[in-house]
């Protein structure tokens, strides 16, 4: 007879996910995961498969997570310009309770050159985030609130550049100052 899940799936991925972004992958052993997600081990692999099958369903439930927060963000901003600030503070403000710097951009560096799963899911990541970046800047220059020195799709290209940036820079210790100085700087090049 089989048993009934004694655990919230989404709660465990949460909880895993929180330790994959503050450890990374390789760093994280099997029991980690069972400490941190507080579930036995063989429910892990019940449910999971195994480690990897793991990461890339917390990849999933963070994409997910992230583009659900920032299509709100970019829903309530009034103007193009507020979109396009509210994803660049998204980036440098996080999430509270959770590490800084990005699941993706943290994946990307570690695992992406050797990992076909893990480069795929990334590189798809970067794209709806380019997409996104690009529909925005695109509202704004129909609007006349951004210059049309570019096309939506070449700005997009930049923006999303700057923010993996700033991805991996809010990490470290260097001033948070400096970072949203360059946020603000990145933005005006939208302005007419």
């Amino acid at each position: 007879m089989a048993r009934n899940k004694e655990y919230d799936e989404g709660a465990v991925l949460d909880k895993a996910m929180k330790l994959f972004w503050e450890q990374g992958y390789e760093k994280t052993s099997m029991a980690d995961l069972v400490e941190h997600m507080g579930i036995h081990r063989r429910s892990i692999y019940d449910a999971f498969t195994d480690k990897h099958t793991l990461f890339l369903k917390v990849m999933d439930r963070f994409g997910e997570k992230v583009r659900a927060d920032v299509q709100a963000g970019i829903k309530q901003a009034e103007t193009a310009e507020g979109a396009i600030e509210f994803i660049f503070d998204y980036i440098l403000d996080g999430e509270e309770g959770m590490p800084p710097g990005c699941l993706f951009v943290n994946s990307v560096v570690e695992l992406a050159i050797r990992d076909a799963d893990v480069d795929l899911k990334t590189r798809h990541a970067f794209i709806r985030s380019e997409q996104l970046i690009e529909e925005v800047v695109r509202r704004g220059q129909e609007s006349g609130e951004f210059n049309k020195q570019h096309s939506a799709a070449h700005f997009a290209e930049y923006l999303n550049n700057v923010l993996t940036g700033l991805r991996v820079m809010i990490r470290t210790s260097l001033d948070k100052e400096k970072l949203q100085r360059i946020s603000k700087l990145s933005i005006s090049v939208l302005k007419k």
